[in-house]
């Protein structure tokens, strides 16, 4: 049966988040490190909103100067601790309206799949403070192209069908997305806003795709614990028969250079 949660709050969602949620496109990352216009050693980068490190791992395999990942929840962290042993991550305990990290002290700051958790203006403010002008800020997000595989689609139309008035808060296809070139540019201390988009395909078991639904915080608790429970039910319906899903994944950027 499952639990009640709140939003926001992935306490309890560490271990599946840790274990089943896919990484974002490598070429994504490049693209925003080549923005800076200099070799990747030579970049002070912080992830903020780290969670369990999937992105951080990502920027870390670019090797930086240096790395630091900035989380909240104490058990996304020291999961992402756990998970990170080997790479050279400094983790801090920090939220993106405040993440105690000094002044003019990183190249590049990225927010993967938790900028829509942050005050927006309050975010900012604290990502200028920390960015060195002319560095970089992107906030990023991997939602799967459900369009690529009808099977996918007849599951998410599952959610409509058991909440018809279910809006997505964490999805890149979210309302903040609509508005956020906009937004971006019209925010005193930042400018040059690029988008940014990769693709890639992964064939995940049935076991693994219903472990990233169990990650899922923002649909578990707009469902409440008894239509989770009833769609989860359904999904393994609809995944009879079948050993493995491929599921293409958009990883989705918004850059912006500080002024």
């Amino acid at each position: 049966m499952t639990t009640e949660l709140k939003h926001g709050d992935f306490s309890s969602l560490a271990e599946d988040y840790s274990r089943y949620r896919e990484g974002y496109a490598p070429t994504a990352r490049d693209a925003l490190l080549g923005l800076t216009g200099r070799p990747p050693d030579t970049l002070d980068v912080v992830d903020v909103g780290a969670g369990t490190g999937i992105w951080t791992r990502i920027l870390a395999e670019a090797s930086p100067r240096s790395l630091v990942a900035v989380e909240p929840n104490p058990s996304m962290r020291e999961r992402g601790i756990e998970d990170s042993r080997g790479a050279a991550v400094r983790w801090v305990e920090g939220s993106g309206e405040s993440t105690g990290l000094p002044a003019a002290s990183a190249d590049v700051l990225t927010m993967a799949s938790s900028f829509h958790w942050v005050d927006f203006d309050r975010g900012l403010d604290e990502f200028h403070r920390v960015l060195r002008p002319g560095g970089w800020f992107a906030a990023l997000w991997n939602p799967r192209r459900i369009e690529a595989n009808p099977l996918l689609v007849a599951i998410e139309s599952e959610i409509t069908r058991l909440k018809p008035d279910l809006s997505r808060i964490t999805s890149s296809r979210s309302g903040l997305i609509a508005t956020l070139t906009d937004r971006l540019s019209a925010r005193s201390g930042f400018g040059d806003v690029v988008y940014i988009e990769g693709r890639h395909t992964v064939r995940q078991s049935v076991d693994h795709y219903l472990g990233i639904w169990r990650s899922a915080n923002d649909v578990q608790v707009q469902l409440g614990p008894a239509l989770f429970d009833q769609f989860m039910a359904r999904t393994r319906e609809l995944l009879a028969g079948h050993d493995h899903v491929d599921t293409t994944y958009l990883t989705t950027m918004w850059a912006a250079r500080r002024e």
